[in-house]
């Protein structure tokens, strides 16, 4: 035991790692068939795995490594459940000889497995005094686990809690050098507004908007970035007014949202711009659909939802184990968009929430998460299908709070791709800089050693035509259908992405 032990502090590795380790090792200890480790999540009072039920016969383990090449799936459940949930809650060891005859002992698994449990070892793994998780050994190859197993078992758990406190320690470490990582990345290539500029803005402020501005055919090619930012600024009085809001803190906002979004070909200020009055325009188009705080988080939802965006996908940051990737492992680049965006109104002079009550701010705060969140394309189909289930089974209400979230999302999915749903010649304009960055992902990729997809191969350009058909086939027309129903004023969109 102290020979494995000296060698997992001599060599600190990942949670997952050393949870493969510590199960193997304990599996061959007490001469179990099986090993399962649970972590006490006491917050949520549930234990939890992403590792489990390893047994002699698993080949993806490596016995010399600990190492195993797919993690499980997740898996949690009450401490008030089963013989793992009693250890946890009481702290004390569980040798039971006959499974099947333990009322607490859970057969479902076994049902739905066709593994037979007969013995069960369990032992709770304690941090200064505290349980941080639950070991149990399941069928001892010969006869059941007698005094000896517990004895050798319960040392291995001290020197087990040690291991998984320091590997939680490392994990956290780790992950905070990756932020550090981002953090020093932004800080080194963004800055704020200067108050010059915003004077500068204030003063040429017109109380006139453009008579297209809320047309969902606008073009935003007209504007320079300049008159964006003034244009920007009036969507958001003419929707809001400024009785609640500060209009110096308004302006800074947005030109300072303006500079944090990077000079890319495609995902850039005219981008952000873009979806933002596409969202004005669905808005206008709803007739009192949405609430005041949903229309506040949709609209500055869609003005922020790309900040910071480098011009590569979310599947580029996982596969080059970009440090964004190992922050945020799911909408990895949604995500960051949304921390910007809290980012840039914690500054000072920025908060334009700051008049809004402290329920009314974490509304629109959670609202803002949601509908960013809600751009990354894997999220679409899963909200568009239930969406879709609603609406087709009549079920669909205004008053349901999911329902109206699932519509938010579809919002922000039809704003972000407003392109597709523009008159030709600017449809056309869009897809060419669309390209343009999705071959500098590809160059990248193969730079990497990774082949791009056709879509992304700039060697293949005859693709082109095909992938865009095939886009707007499986998602901008599902997409805008879906809206139209909903709020039929918006069938403008479907009808030119059609």
């Amino acid at each position: 035991v102290f020979i494995f032990f000296r060698s997992i502090f001599q060599d600190m590795v990942s949670m997952d790692s050393l949870v493969t380790k510590i199960m193997n090792f304990a599996q061959r200890l007490v001469d179990a068939d099986r090993a399962s480790l649970f972590l006490l999540d006491a917050k949520n009072k549930e234990l939890y795995a992403r590792i489990f039920d390893v047994g002699t016969n698993e080949s993806e383990v490596d016995s010399d490594s600990g190492n195993k090449s797919q993690p499980d799936k997740e898996i949690r459940f009450s401490v008030g459940k089963g013989i793992a949930g009693q250890v946890a809650r009481t702290g004390e060891v569980l040798n039971i000889a006959d499974a099947y005859s333990d009322p607490r002992f859970n057969r479902t698994v076994d049902q739905l497995t066709g593994y037979h449990t007969k013995t069960i070892l369990c032992m709770p793994i304690f941090i200064r005094g505290v349980v941080i998780g639950v070991m149990q050994m399941v069928n001892k190859h010969s006869g059941s686990f007698n005094k000896e197993d517990e004895e050798a078992f319960e040392t291995f758990a001290v020197y087990c809690g040690l291991a998984l406190h320091h590997a939680k320690l490392y994990d956290k470490i780790r992950r905070s050098e990756q932020k550090y990582r981002v953090a020093l990345e932004v800080l080194g290539y963004h800055n704020t507004c200067t108050e010059v500029e915003v004077e500068r803005t204030k003063a040429v402020m017109t109380q006139d908007k453009l008579a297209t501005l809320e047309d969902f055919h606008f073009n935003v090619f007209e504007l320079d970035d300049e008159r964006k930012v003034r244009q920007a600024v009036f969507m958001f009085r003419d929707l809001f007014g400024l009785a609640r809001f500060d209009r110096d803190s308004l302006i800074r906002f947005i030109l300072t949202v303006k500079k944090n979004y990077r000079r890319v070909p495609y995902h850039n200020w005219t981008h952000g711009f873009s979806v933002a009055n596409s969202m004005y325009a669905i808005i206008k188009h709803s007739n009192g659909t949405f609430t005041s705080n949903e229309c506040l988080a949709l609209y500055i939802g869609a003005l922020c939802h790309d900040l910071d965006h480098r011009g590569k996908n979310n599947k580029f940051m996982l596969e080059t184990e970009a440090p964004l990737a190992a922050v945020y492992s799911t909408s990895t680049m949604e995500h960051h968009h949304f921390n910007q965006t809290v980012t840039i109104l914690q500054q000072s002079g920025h908060n334009i929430f700051s008049q809004l009550t402290n329920s009314e701010y974490k509304q629109v705060l959670s609202y803002i998460k949601h509908c960013i969140l809600a751009t990354d394309l894997a999220r679409f189909f899963p909200y568009r299908a239930r969406l879709q289930e609603l609406v087709e089974d009549n079920t669909f209400s205004w008053g349901n709070p999911d329902h109206r979230s699932l519509i938010q999302a579809i919002a922000m999915t039809a704003s972000d791709l407003s392109a597709s749903a523009k008159p030709w010649e600017l449809q056309v304009r869009t897809a060419e800089v669309i390209f343009q960055e999705f071959y500098e992902q590809g160059d990248a990729e193969r730079a990497a050693g990774i082949t791009p997809i056709a879509m992304m191969d700039r060697l293949q350009p005859e693709q082109q035509a095909a992938s865009q058909v095939t886009f707007l086939n499986g998602i901008c027309i599902p997409c805008y259908s879906l809206l139209a129903r909903l709020i039929p004023d918006t069938r403008t969109l479907l009808e030119t992405c059609t």
